[in-house]
């Protein structure tokens, strides 16, 4: 199975799935969005298939020290243009896979997912 998780290496979160990937034996490429970005087209496909409102991490700092103009009327677009500029607010860990897309970690659904 070809997996790709994104996500940041000093995430707690995502110490715990790479973690869990690797007590498992499934290989995995690791994409630190946070010093490579995620490219505009990907994070669109994220968008179509998960929504953005799962993808933007609300809760982080760097959602919370936007201005209100940056935080209000978010749809789509915006939300692709804030995570493409503040990477750190995309929610971690996103894994690609080969049966889909997993949005945060939560070894129940990835036991199913991840084979």
């Amino acid at each position: 199975m070809s997996v790709t998780l994104y996500g940041i290496p000093i995430c707690d979160t995502v110490k715990k799935a790479r973690k869990w990937l690797e007590a498992r034996g499934t290989d995995n490429a690791f994409h630190d969005y946070k010093k490579e970005g995620v490219p505009e087209d990907r994070l669109r496909e994220w968008v179509a298939q998960e929504g953005w409102e799962v993808l933007l991490n609300k809760r982080g700092t760097t959602f919370r020290k936007l201005s209100d103009a940056d935080k209000a009327d978010i749809d789509a677009d915006k939300a692709i243009a804030l995570m493409i500029e503040h990477p750190s607010m995309i929610k971690r860990p996103v894994v690609e896979h080969d049966g889909g897309l997993l949005v945060g970690f939560d070894p129940d659904t990835w036991d199913n997912s991840i084979q």
